[in-house]
């Protein structure tokens, strides 16, 4: 064998031996979500997501107007993260609500390693995946099976690529571009690929300047494009600027948990790990230039502004600085571990990388059946309403409900209509959601009064802590029904 063949079969076995250490990140992430398989599924609007999509795949319509609630019926409404919401659907198509869990899983824990797979093309690969699994840590708050977690796994390609090409001084991936149309259909925040590529291309220019024009014009026709091709999509412009609506903000951001700013009492862990970030960056003598530290202030106000955001900051900026960490730290980079004799265990991965590969296979879709046989995993009952709505069919309650938000998506998967639901995107606007809030707070019964005779409530579905509860008892409404999670109320006679 000559030096030729020798060193590209040493190539191979060090890349076979990230690529098992990538996969064993992603198994480790996928038996300890599985553990925990529920707590994907406590979202109110997990039910209208999956809704959505099986709509779409019984009637092959996009919907333009709103067809699940009777205070915005046949208002302008549409479908924007229509392919996110169809990939729910055929998941619980074919398993249930465990389907939409096991998809779920397997996204993030396909997205753990391509974070491990991209951090190792920097760092030790050891680093690497230990850092991958602090980040998947920190941004568990936003696991829950809605589309948002299909952008997980093209964002960090997306982010990777691009500032990998401006550190190389090349030309930006066009086949990125076709990420952008899959971006788009899934999820409305595809309009981040947008900045992330012109802080790659701010990132170019700041280390070549001028000096190369035609690789410049290259990244602004690239930037040009992105939300050209974005455009691919059912509802064309309208899902763009369907998405600018909601990130100028109107009424209901403020009232939604989600779009609130950071709070660091609900969120200690991620307050010490942005402090540490903090205090490593201003005590190192690590230098990333000023483009990409604008990147980081520009995650970290997204981040602070609306909770909902902090997988950018923490999946994004360990993308962004692995170059320089691994230039200025030769003892953490990918070279130094090159550099390195392999170990038995390390010289074993690499030897028997198909036999591994495939074990881990048959064991992961063994795990998936067993879980899905042993245990049936369902939405949250603080969101299910489960024995209410029993309740009320039990009983033909009929005529429009008034329901608590929380609500709202489990009434539109059971086919009632919704005063209010978790669609406040584009819905219940105009100062619906506003009053909607006040009628809750001190002195809200006479406009509760007003909001029960304007929209002919005939029911009343609430959460056993909503409160407007004693409102209703004051205005002579009967409760019908209550258990730990929800009160029905009818009329008085």
């Amino acid at each position: 064998m000559n030096d030729a063949q020798i060193s590209t079969e040493a190539v191979t076995h060090d890349e076979r031996i990230r690529l098992i250490f990538c996969l064993f990140a992603a198994c480790v992430m996928a038996a300890a979500l599985a553990a925990f398989a529920g707590s994907t599924l406590q979202d109110p609007d997990n039910w209208w997501q999956v809704k959505v999509g099986l709509d779409f795949l019984a009637n092959r319509t996009f919907p333009t107007v709103d067809p699940y609630s009777h205070t915005f019926a046949g208002q302008p409404w549409i479908a924007k993260e229509w392919l996110g919401q169809v990939l729910l659907a055929l998941a619980y198509q074919a398993g249930g609500w465990n389907g939409v869990v096991t998809l779920i899983i397997a996204t993030i824990s396909l997205t753990v390693f391509l974070l491990g797979w991209f951090l190792s093309t920097s760092l030790k690969p050891i680093l690497a995946i230990a850092l991958a699994f602090v980040v998947a840590f920190l941004i568990d708050p936003i696991y829950t099976a809605r589309p948002h977690v299909f952008t997980l796994p093209i964002i960090v390609i997306w982010t990777a690529m691009l500032f990998r090409a401006a550190s190389d001084e090349r030309a930006p991936p066009w086949w990125l571009l076709v990420l952008v149309v899959l971006w788009a259909n899934l999820h409305a925040t595809f309009t981040l690929s947008f900045i992330i590529a012109a802080f790659a291309g701010l990132d170019l220019l700041v280390r070549t300047g001028l000096s190369k024009p035609v690789l410049l014009a290259k990244w602004i026709a690239f930037g040009l494009l992105c939300p050209l091709v974005s455009l691919i999509h059912p509802y064309g412009v309208q899902a763009i600027l369907a998405t600018l609506a909601v990130a100028y903000g109107n009424e209901a951001v403020s009232l939604i948990t989600e779009w609130r700013p950071f709070d660091a009492q609900a969120y200690p862990v991620q307050e010490i790990a942005m402090l540490l970030a903090l205090f490593g960056l201003l005590v190192s003598p690590l230098r990333i230039g000023w483009a990409k530290a604008l990147f980081i202030v520009f995650t970290l106000h997204v981040y602070l502004a609306h909770v909902r955001f902090m997988y950018l900051f923490f999946l994004l900026v360990p993308l962004v600085i692995a170059v320089e960490v691994a230039q200025q730290y030769p003892l953490l980079s990918l070279a130094g571990w090159l550099a390195e004799k392999r170990d038995g265990l390390e010289k074993f991965v690499a030897r028997r990388f198909y036999a591994i590969w495939a074990v881990a296979a048959v064991l992961l879709i063994g795990a998936v059946t067993a879980i899905g046989s042993a245990h049936q995993v369902a939405p949250s009952p603080k969101t299910s309403a489960s024995g209410a709505l029993a309740f009320a069919e039990s009983h033909h309650l009929s005529g429009n409900v008034l329901n608590s938000y929380s609500f709202g998506g489990t009434l539109i998967f059971h086919g009632i209509k919704t005063y209010i639901d978790g669609r406040t995107d584009q819905l219940f606007l105009a100062g619906f959601t506003k009053s909607d809030d006040e009628t809750g707070h001190s002195g809200g019964k006479l406009l509760l009064e007003a909001q029960l005779k304007k929209y002919a409530i005939g029911w009343a579905l609430l959460s056993a802590d909503d409160n407007r509860i004693p409102f209703f008892e004051q205005l002579g409404w009967k409760r019908a029904y209550a258990d730990d999670y929800a009160v029905i109320y009818l009329p008085g006679a």
